[in-house]
């Protein structure tokens, strides 16, 4: 296809020095090919894991003769099949990853944006591996949702489908992550990229265990803008909330320390409840180059 149909968060140049490393799972997951990946499936092929009991109606092909003719026992030969990633890709689409549009101190601007390069890198590093890539779009209910796939076409509309993400003023994402729950089948990894400034944290990752119950690995990218973690300088200030909060006017030095510790303790919160939900959980800053956190990324799970 033309180049003119790539998503305008496609840099295929800067994405090329990452296409040798591979994005590889932490715990064994499902797949429907033959791949790289550990699966739970024991089957007739791959490396060897273990023994049982012959069972009557079996394929004799799969005993061990040789056991057989040591002890007079029947055995057959269990194997670790390989298999193939599936990752879907979900990104918040709530009116505060909008923050940071018009600020010059981030040159990938929104949080929104960056999750929009980040997963738009993603996906081309995970296809390019042969793997499968899938999109869910969150807000108060799963906006947009594509299953898994791996041909050029399907990637490519994941990227288009990310590239026109239009957010939605809610403090809400469980709804999203329940409904995304219900339409996934089969096991795999989610890549969950938000700023989880939400009033439903309790509620958000009690959806996550879900997905934790029923073995996926899930990844959280929690991501902060530097004009977050600190409030600027000056005098007096209007700050405006995103998801119609309204607006106030103040001083930034009168409320500096509590706003301070009011946001290290959200930071802590999400970090506490991610970790003791089994997830993967990466703080990232806006501030920082996009390719730099999926190389690292992919660099620790490469080994």
């Amino acid at each position: 296809m033309a180049a003119a149909t790539d998503s305008k968060f496609l840099d295929l140049q800067a994405l090329a020095a990452l296409e040798q490393l591979r994005f590889t799972t932490r715990h064994r997951i499902e797949g429907a090919y033959s791949g790289r990946h550990a699966s739970r499936q024991k089957g007739g092929s791959g490396e060897f894991v273990d023994y049982r009991e012959y069972s009557p109606g079996e394929d004799l092909r799969r005993l061990d003769w040789k056991v057989y003719a040591r002890t007079g026992k029947s055995y057959v030969r269990l194997f670790q099949d390989e298999t193939n990633l599936l990752c879907t890709l979900a990104i918040d689409a709530s009116s505060s990853m909008l923050f940071g549009a018009k600020s010059s101190s981030n040159r990938t601007g929104s949080k929104l944006e960056y999750a929009q390069y980040l997963a738009t890198g993603f996906s081309h590093v995970i296809s390019h591996g042969q793997d499968q890539v899938g999109l869910a779009v969150l807000g108060d209910q799963l906006i947009e949702s594509i299953p898994c796939g791996g041909t050029v076409t399907h990637i490519r509309h994941c990227q288009s489908t990310i590239e026109q993400i239009e957010t939605s003023p809610t403090l809400q994402l469980a709804p999203g992550l329940r409904q995304l729950f219900e339409r996934t089948s089969s096991r795999g990894v989610l890549a969950l990229m938000s700023d989880f400034l939400i009033d439903d944290l309790d509620d958000v990752f009690a959806a996550i265990r879900l997905f934790r119950h029923r073995q996926f690995e899930v990844i959280l990218l929690h991501l902060v803008h530097p004009d977050e973690e600190q409030l600027p300088e000056g005098s007096s200030y209007r700050f405006e909330g995103l998801e119609g909060e309204g607006r106030i006017d103040c001083s930034p030095a009168h409320i500096r320390d509590e706003y301070a510790r009011q946001f290290s303790n959200h930071l802590s919160m999400v970090r506490s409840y991610a970790l003791s939900a089994g997830c993967d959980y990466r703080l990232v800053s806006t501030s920082q180059s996009y390719l730099s956190i999926l190389s690292s990324f992919l660099v620790e799970r490469s080994g």
